[in-house]
């Protein structure tokens, strides 16, 4: 049976990405001290018990790499996933020399996710664009720790304990984020002032970094409260349904498709985006006809699209172009009037339904006495435990051939 591509897509790379990342950092966290740096033997090679306590320590720094990298995938970065598919055999081969049965999940889960993240290579087609502020921010924090790193090495009679170039960007880094263990500090006058300078700079460009990285988890709880996605959502959107447009029959809708299927709705009226976001559902606030709003809410990734608003103009207009950028969506449509249904269907439906003409024709079956309307609306609704829309039409046939009882046979 063929994999869904909610298993193999865009989706389980992120999630198996973070998986992996996680893992690793607990095994590392795990394997640090165990076995007392003893040698051991691995496929028949004498192992320093060094190499494991190293590849602990070094697999929990990979860990968190993993999981900035993880972050890059879900933005679609391409850059992300070579950084990612590095990872994951550098991510085994650490598991492996650990040695140790918390290590087995991490090497069979890091192979696994090497092969999906591999194979959905085609998803991850952003190329890293960075922000003026982001490069300004980084540029500051590197040049803060180059001029600390530098200056203390220059300096390193001035100081206590700073021999090397790795002692100087110890007091640098240790200085910047503001940890400050007191084991470096200045002897000298000369020495003061330059710590001084360094604790302006270096502590300075932690604070616009952590700016730039705070900034848009802040925009995006503000979108959240307003009812609009981020780009960071929209970008791992796959193989969703895609509702455009609010009407009288977008919330049942909704209901229907929210436990079988990922849903984006695209409507551009804010305060009922912000309330269906209150509710738990994926909302895009954006005219749904527009082309550029049905590129942002993935049409072209789409498994199908809804076109179900109170006005019928605005759904052709709405399906025509969501036919236009993906030939190949399933399309379905609900028409107000009954003689709109074949013009949605020429602008690209695939099926068209008219709720209230459809809603009339069994009410009025009703009153003449006949009984299969109501069982068919209570087997598509699943009342029976059905659901199937051919079941449920045969047995309407076989009620309609019976015309004595309401009740579907078994």
């Amino acid at each position: 049976m063929a994999l869904s591509r909610d298993w193999v897509g865009a989706r389980a790379s992120v999630a198996l990405t973070l998986l992996v990342g996680l893992l690793s950092v607990v095994t590392g966290i795990a394997n640090i001290g165990v076995g007392g740096g003893a040698d051991f033997h691995l496929l028949g090679v004498l192992v320093p018990g060094v190499v494991r306590q190293a590849t602990a320590f070094t697999g929990t720094l990979t860990g968190f790499v993993l999981l900035l990298s993880a972050f890059g995938l879900q933005r679609r970065l391409r850059a992300a996933w070579y950084a990612t598919v590095l990872l994951f055999p550098i991510t085994a081969a650490q598991g492996v020399l650990q040695s140790s049965q918390l290590s087995l999940p991490l090497v069979a889960l890091s192979v696994l996710a090497l092969v999906i993240v591999g194979v959905n290579v085609r998803a991850f087609d952003r190329e890293l664009s960075l922000t003026t502020s982001q490069i300004a921010s980084l540029a500051a924090l590197g040049g803060a720790q180059a001029y600390g790193t530098a200056g203390a090495f220059a300096l390193r009679e001035e100081f206590r304990d700073v021999d090397t170039i790795l002692d100087a960007f110890y007091f640098s880094l240790v200085t910047g984020s503001t940890v400050g263990y007191g084991d470096i500090t200045p002897n000298t006058a000369v020495g003061k002032l330059f710590a001084l300078s360094v604790l302006l700079v270096t502590v300075s460009s932690f604070a616009v970094v952590l700016g730039v990285v705070f900034t848009p988890l802040i925009e995006a709880r503000f979108s959240k409260a307003l009812g609009r996605m981020t780009e960071e959502q929209l970008d791992v959107l796959d193989n969703h349904v895609l509702v455009l447009g609010f009407g009288d029959l977008t919330e049942p809708i909704l209901e229907e498709l929210s436990t079988q299927a990922d849903v984006l709705v695209v409507t551009d009226d804010e305060e009922r985006a912000r309330r269906l976001s209150e509710r738990g559902y994926t909302v895009l606030t954006d005219d749904p006809s527009d082309e550029e709003a049905q590129h942002r809410g993935k049409v072209g990734a789409a498994r199908a699209v809804v076109a179900a608003t109170n006005n019928d103009a605005e759904d052709a207009l709405t399906i025509l172009t969501a036919r236009q950028l993906n030939p190949g969506v399933t399309i379905v449509a609900a028409a107000t009037q009954r003689e709109n249904i074949n013009k949605l269907k020429r602008a690209g439906a695939d099926t068209v339904i008219s709720p209230a003409t459809l809603g009339a024709h069994f009410l009025a079956e009703s009153a003449l006495g006949r009984k299969g309307a109501e069982t068919l609306e209570e087997h598509l609704l699943g009342d029976d435990g059905g659901g199937d829309i051919e079941a449920a039409a045969e047995i309407v046939e076989e009620v309609d051939s019976d015309g004595a009882t309401d009740e579907p046979r078994e």
